[in-house]
Formats: C-alpha cells, structure tokens, sequence
C-alpha cells in the first residue's frame, strides 16, 4: 500500500503532483499540514459522485477529530471547519442560507450587471495602459492592476462595502483562505481581524437600514431578512455568509482571469483562434476551468458513514479535499490529450470547477460574466499583449487550496486597438 501523501502548505502548480497521484487511484490518502489524516478524491467521475453523495457533509460536526481534541485547536485549517454559511451547511440550512443569497446572483440578475462589469473592465485597462507606459520597461502586472480589482469591485459593490476596506479585504482573504503556508499565529490573527472587518461592515450597513437608507445591496438584503424574522439567519451566518460571498467573490475569479491569461498567451494558436471567431470567449473559460482551475484542492466534506469512492473506503469523519484541478485532467474522462489546452474541445463545460451538486457555486454566473468580460475587453484592445517573462518564472501561488501566479507580468507588443 502506498504511503499517504504529506502535503506540502506552500503549494506549487498542482499538475506533476495529480498526475502522480492519479496513477495510483481515483482517492489519494492525505497528511494534512499539522499532521491531520484525510484524503482527496481526484478522478473526474469519482469526485462529482463524492460531491452530491446524500451520505457526505459539509457541517464540520460530522468530523469528531475536530471535536474530541485530536485536531490541536490552533490548526490554521479551522478557518475552514469552523465558518458559519452556506458553505459549511446542509439539507435544510443550506437550502435556507442559500434561498436568502440566490436571488441575487441569478443569471438574469447578473446580466443586469453586465454595463457596469463593462465600464470597470474599460477603467481598469486604461489604469493597466498608463502603468506598463510608466514603467522603465513598458510591462506592468495584471494581476494588481485588472484581474483582481476587477472581481473585487464588483463584488464590494454588490454587497455595498465601501472602497476604504477593499485592500485589507484581499490581504486578509488571500492570508486566510489562499495563503496555505502562514503559521497557526498569523492565520488565527487574520481570522480574527477579518471577522472583525466583517462585523464593522454589517454594523455600517445596519444602520443604514436603521435609518431608512439603506440600498439594494446583498449585505442590507441580508440584514433586513434577519431583522424581520430572527429565526432566518443568526449574526454568525450573516457575518459568514458576508465573509463567503467577498472571498468567493473576487480570490477564484482571480485566479480564473490570471490562468486564462497565462493559457491564452502561451497558446498563441488559440488565442487567434478565438480573435478569428473559430471560438468564443466562454469557450475560453470552460477550458481554463477545465485545465488549469482556479482552485485546486478544497477543503472540507466529511462521509457520514464509511464510504467507498473509487474502489477506496474513506472511513467516516475523514476530512476530504475536493481535487478539481486533478479532475480536470483526468484522462480517464477528458481522453489521453487531456493535458492539452484546447478552446474547441467538445467537453470543455464538462469540469466540476465550478462544484457539483446542491453546493453548485451559486456565484458562477457572475464569475462567468466577469471572466468573458474581461478576457474579450483586454484582447480585444492589447491582442499582441503577451507575458513580460517566462511562464517558468512566475511564482505560484505559495498554497495547496488556490491555484495561479502570484504575479503576472505584461507587456503590449504593437499598436494597441
């Protein structure tokens, strides 16, 4: 039998690593940092039975190792185990949770988002114009300047946060959720001080529903739900349900916009193919999603019984990552080319990255409609735009969870359009 998979926190590009992984099975035994045993399911067809099998949670209290002191309680994975929403809740209460924030990030609510996505896209890539023109050497990064300000506008605007929080948001997000590598002292203090900034925007926005002046925002939505019947949402869902929608929200979409890039410009055939017309932006996305997803292994859900996935038991309680990049992959599924980025392959929506089943990223048709948005937008007016560097010399992220750059480095090449 081989040895369970110590998982390294800083990450790297998950790709060697799955492949190996794959070839042992579907279901990989794991070793948590801190020493936690559990597991990873990285087949295609294998994790999306695990992701909507009735006898799998998400509910932390289905792990007793997290409950009976075996897991130390300074583990910095907790953040994941221990946050109230949607994201952490099953049958009824996430069927309550998710009613309450569903309505906002319906397809047709999203497109009505659609002028807005459009003009911040057009702002942001002139700010990216003026940074490469003022630098010694014509490039500038991506990331910093349109892919993350991008989501994370959108998303402040719909949950009416002001701009002032906007930049400790991301450091905190990306320290608590992305960052894989900090020690139990640094997560447990931006733990903290997020929950902090949480309750500090939810009291803003309270008053404002207290004096009658409050707008069509998702967070005073929310709020009024509360106040009008206490029962719907307690304060620690309404905070972590806050917390999900601003992480979620602006961290995967990111990384989506960033590794789309990256493709597109290290594929210069495809991009063609899609500035001839041969394929479309969504195509794009799909395919990003598929082969090089933003997220690679998510934690938690938890069998309720011991369960076979794959040919391998997973004993009750283990705590189970989601592999989605592994998955995406998978040649069993996507066919032997399945390491090759193709915008024309046939089943290219056919990735779990956006999840599976009844915790189906509800925030996937704004990441859709913000992803085309901005990869037609910036290739359409910088179509020579290629990376300033190596694509070998980019750092990845230092995580195990996200998956991208940390940086991104451009340059434009030629007249821009």
């Amino acid at each position: 039998m081989d040895a369970p998979h110590v998982i390294d926190p800083a990450g790297g590009c998950p790709h060697a690593l799955n492949a190996r992984l794959r070839a042992r099975g579907a279901v990989a035994e794991v070793v948590l940092p801190g020493g936690v045993p559990g597991a990873v399911v990285l087949g295609h067809e294998d994790l999306r039975e695990f992701l909507a099998h009735p006898d799998v949670a998400k509910d932390a209290r289905h792990c007793p190792a997290l409950h009976d002191g075996t897991i130390a309680r300074d583990w910095p994975l907790r953040v994941f185990a221990n946050a109230r929403g949607m994201h952490t809740a099953d049958d009824a209460d996430h069927r309550r949770l998710r009613s309450l924030v569903g309505k906002a990030f319906t397809a047709r609510q999203v497109e009505r988002l659609r002028p807005r996505v459009e003009e911040l896209a057009d702002t942001l890539l002139d700010d990216l114009a003026r940074a490469a023109a003022g630098s010694a050497d014509g490039t500038a990064d991506l990331r910093t300047h349109f892919a993350l300000p991008l989501p994370m506008s959108v998303i402040c605007e719909l949950l009416g946060v002001d701009p002032e929080h906007r930049g400790r948001l991301h450091h905190l997000s990306n320290t608590v959720i992305v960052a894989t590598d900090t020690t139990p002292a640094e997560a447990l203090a931006a733990v903290h001080e997020l929950v902090e900034l949480m309750g500090t925007i939810a009291a803003a926005r309270r008053a404002a529903v207290a004096r009658g002046e409050a707008g069509d925002d998702l967070t005073s939505a929310l709020i009024a739900a509360r106040e009008s019947d206490g029962d719907r949402l307690s304060e620690a869902e309404l905070t972590g349900t806050m917390r999900l929608m601003l992480v979620a929200g602006h961290e995967t979409t990111l990384n989506l916009i960033s590794n789309a890039v990256r493709a597109l410009c290290t594929h210069r055939d495809q991009l063609a193919l899609v500035l001839e017309g041969g394929a479309t932006w969504s195509d794009v996305v799909d395919e990003t999603l598929r082969w090089d997803g933003p997220v690679s292994w998510f934690p938690f859900r938890y069998p309720t019984r011991d369960l076979t996935v794959g040919g391998a038991v997973i004993p009750r309680g283990t705590p189970v990552l989601a592999g989605y990049t592994a998955a995406g992959r998978d040649r069993a599924f996507h066919g032997p080319d399945a390491d090759r980025f193709d915008v024309t392959r046939p089943t290219a929506a056919r990735h779990l990255s956006f999840g599976h089943g009844a915790h189906y990223c509800v925030g996937a048709p704004l990441a859709r409609l913000e992803a085309t948005t901005a990869l037609e937008r910036l290739f359409t007016r910088f179509p020579d735009l290629d990376l300033a560097v190596p694509e070998t010399g980019l750092p990845h992220q230092r995580s195990f969870i996200g998956n991208s750059v940390e940086t991104l480095p451009v340059r434009r090449y030629g007249r821009e359009r």
